[in-house]
């Protein structure tokens, strides 16, 4: 995970635990800024290495919670990690990508309280989702 899902207190609003990691990268992609949004896209960007977090004891029931979050706007797909193994992002499609990267340390000083907040107020719908 390279994006909100990297951060402690995103996990715990969604998921209601933080799940065990590896710290990662994935080498031809980039976490990537949007217009008017306070989380990144993955992108591809062949120069680039999108660092990030490998989630490595996700429950199904989690999974379905996580994807309930992203919404159909991002793709699940297989990525390549520097580790030389596997890994599962969310890639953003194109369009509203802006140039610069996404800057999380930004996101934890300015966003990561009130978009944590939004999170825990979502996460029982998402739940109930991921039950269906």
């Amino acid at each position: 995970m390279y994006g909100t899902l990297q951060f402690d207190a995103v996990l715990e609003a969604l998921i209601g635990r933080i799940p065990q990691r590896e710290t990662t990268s994935a080498p031809g992609w980039r976490a990537a800024s949007l217009e008017g949004r306070v989380y990144p896209g993955l992108v591809a960007a062949p120069d680039s290495v999108a660092p990030g977090v490998l989630l490595t004891d996700l429950s199904q029931r989690e999974w379905a919670i996580l994807d309930a979050f992203e919404d159909d706007r991002y793709d699940l797909r297989e990525v390549s990690l520097t580790s030389g193994g596997r890994g599962l992002a969310y890639i953003w499609p194109d369009g509203e990508v802006r140039s610069e990267d996404w800057d999380a340390e930004l996101f934890k000083a300015r966003h990561l309280r009130d978009y944590a907040a939004r999170c825990a107020r979502i996460a029982p719908r998402l739940a109930a989702e991921a039950s269906q």
